[in-house]
């Protein structure tokens, strides 16, 4: 039995006086009296809980600013933009003349159901934030999947898209679509990035084999792409992220997956190379100048942030160390060797005698020495024409002369 209905018994069966009953539960004559004068007026109802909320609240959230902060959420959800307290915060201010807390913004939207919990999802302070602190001192670089429309609007070619982001100010540098994203484009797109704003001091990506080949098989590992090799020329240092470690290259993997949402949540979806890329440099023109980004100060966009500061670019010093490597491989039935150099293959003669024998490559730059494993002889000693794929041996052609043995003396 609740307490109003122990209070409620006394004073109207047994006619006590509300002081009594009030001393008798250790409770204010006020609340006795209150209760007498609701029992009077509703009966049994007066027992049923009643909310305890104000009559006003003058400092509420008006209900057209609520309103607004709804279709708000509705509208940038729509376009594939983000839509969080935040950035509902700064389109609130910076179009509507209008403030509110990022807290309130969210207990709007959570009370409306707008808000999916996420209770197994890492929290953001379990993660390392670093960032760069100028611009051009690094950027990272990836490339992800769109696959295109086709006319009867059923799923059609698949392209991928290559993304070059500053990590300093998240600005978005350069961003292009292609059939396939190959060890050339992405030497071709960072030139085309770097030509408009200059070469950075250091790039980071991850390990697919258009960036680095260090992780690669024994039969390429040790060599350089085209990228790898380009950075070198340079100065400008290579850093590579951990295998299953996305999260190094967070800022860029983010920027991707903003743009993928973007581009699904548009109406008419592109069926051509052409119309993605005209869709591309909509979202970056708007990415780069309009749209907020809550990692940067003051909430401000990426191109404010990467104009705020001078930039710096690759070291002066360009005394690097030589590229020096060890490779063992076997002279094919051909008698020629295969080496990669700065991402081009190339093809060195050695002779039809030596094939299928065990060579060592001893590797500086492009000077190459083929040693015969077994035996230690230096079979051939050459520099590598970058311009050539075939390394003639500079023997005529056709087979080599017999030679005879002269007469003994008698």
């Amino acid at each position: 039995m609740s307490k109003a209905r122990l209070v409620i018994t006394p004073l109207v069966v047994e006619g006590e006086t509300p002081a009594e009953v009030a001393r008798r539960y250790g409770v204010s004559r006020g609340w006795v009296h209150k209760l007498k004068a609701r029992y009077d007026a509703e009966g049994d109802a007066a027992f049923e809980p009643r909310s305890r909320r104000p009559h006003s609240s003058p400092t509420a959230t008006p209900a057209a600013t609520v309103e607004l902060v709804i279709r708000l959420r509705k509208e940038l959800a729509e376009q594939g933009l983000d839509a969080g307290a935040d950035t509902i915060g700064w389109h609130l201010a910076a179009h509507h003349a209008t403030t509110l807390s990022r807290a309130t913004i969210h207990r709007i939207l959570t009370r409306v159901g707008a808000v999916t919990p996420e209770p197994a999802k890492r929290p953001w302070s379990s993660y390392i934030r670093f960032q760069a602190d100028q611009p051009n001192e690094c950027w990272q670089s990836d490339f992800t999947h769109y696959r295109l429309t086709g006319p009867d609007g059923r799923p059609g070619i698949d392209t991928e898209i290559i993304s070059w982001l500053d990590d300093h100010s998240r600005y978005a540098l350069r961003v292009t679509a292609h059939p396939k994203i190959t060890g050339k484009i992405v030497v071709a797109t960072f030139h085309q990035a770097a030509d408009l704003h200059g070469y950075p001091a250091s790039t980071l990506t991850d390990n697919g084999m258009v960036y680095t080949v260090r992780l690669a098989s024994p039969g390429v590992a040790g060599g350089r792409t085209g990228f790898e090799a380009e950075l070198r020329r340079l100065g400008i240092v290579q850093k590579n992220s951990r295998p299953n470690h996305p999260t190094t290259c967070g800022k860029v993997e983010r920027f991707q997956q903003t743009l993928k949402k973007w581009l699904t949540a548009q109406p008419t979806q592109p069926a051509t190379l052409a119309a993605l890329q005209a869709l591309i440099d909509g979202f970056v023109d708007a990415y780069n100048q309009q749209r907020p980004h809550r990692s940067l100060p003051g909430r401000s966009t990426p191109a404010v942030a990467y104009q705020a500061r001078p930039k710096t670019g690759p070291s002066t010093d360009r005394t690097a160390d030589s590229h020096d490597r060890l490779r063992r491989d076997n002279v094919d039935t051909n008698g020629k060797l295969t080496l990669r150099v700065n991402g081009r293959l190339h093809h060195i003669g050695i002779g039809r005698t030596h094939a299928r024998t065990p060579v060592l490559l001893l590797v500086h730059d492009l000077d190459v020495r083929v040693i015969h494993a077994t035996t230690g002889e230096l079979l051939r000693e050459l520099t590598i024409d970058p311009t050539r794929d075939y390394q003639p041996t500079g023997r005529p052609r056709g087979p080599a002369p017999k030679t005879t043995e002269a007469e003994p003396l008698r």
